[in-house]
């Protein structure tokens, strides 16, 4: 009579990461641990992803902050995860005019589009509604795949408003 062994796939632990550290206070680049992220996903507190190296990672970490490249999560552990932005589709509008580039930036905002600023350039994720809407302004678009890393806005502090609401002239927002 043989006995049928029956095997536990050992699956392996996740790490729990739940300590953000800010890329100014990261004291190493030269961990081998790394998360690769879109900005949708860095704007989460809470999800499960997989490392470059295919290990899985749970991330917990407070309400409201947002990951950007080159900031460090720490595990339960003490271990450090290096944050990477991925590369994006996404549209980048040159203009050496300023006054052209501010009044895109003015148009864009008043969609609430998430928006990167640079000095001669703004990036916004490829939508072909804004992207004909800047171009009947006469910018050109340069269509690329690049890490996006948008402006997070003038009251971001890390932390929630539950009662928070705005209005523009023809409709309010309410953020609850």
């Amino acid at each position: 009579m043989s006995k049928t062994v029956t095997s536990k796939r050992l699956m392996p632990k996740r790490l729990m990461l739940e300590k953000f550290i800010p890329k100014k206070e990261l004291t190493t680049t030269s961990t081998e641990l790394t998360l690769t992220l879109p900005f949708e996903k860095r704007q989460k507190s809470r999800f499960r992803a997989q490392l470059t190296n295919g290990l899985e990672v749970g991330v917990m970490i407070e309400r409201g902050q947002v990951l950007r490249g080159g900031d460090g999560l720490q595990s339960t552990d003490g271990q450090i995860v290096l944050i990477q932005s991925a590369d994006e589709e996404v549209s980048t509008v040159h203009c050496d005019n300023a006054f052209d580039l501010a009044r895109a930036a003015y148009h864009l905002g008043n969609r609430h589009v998430s928006l990167q600023v640079g000095e001669s350039w703004l990036r916004y994720l490829k939508d072909h509604v804004l992207d004909e809407m800047v171009k009947g302004f006469g910018l050109t678009i340069k269509y690329e795949s690049a890490p996006f890393e948008p402006e997070i806005g003038a009251y971001h502090t890390g932390h929630s408003h539950d009662n928070h609401s705005h209005s523009h002239d023809d409709h309010t927002h309410s953020h609850h």
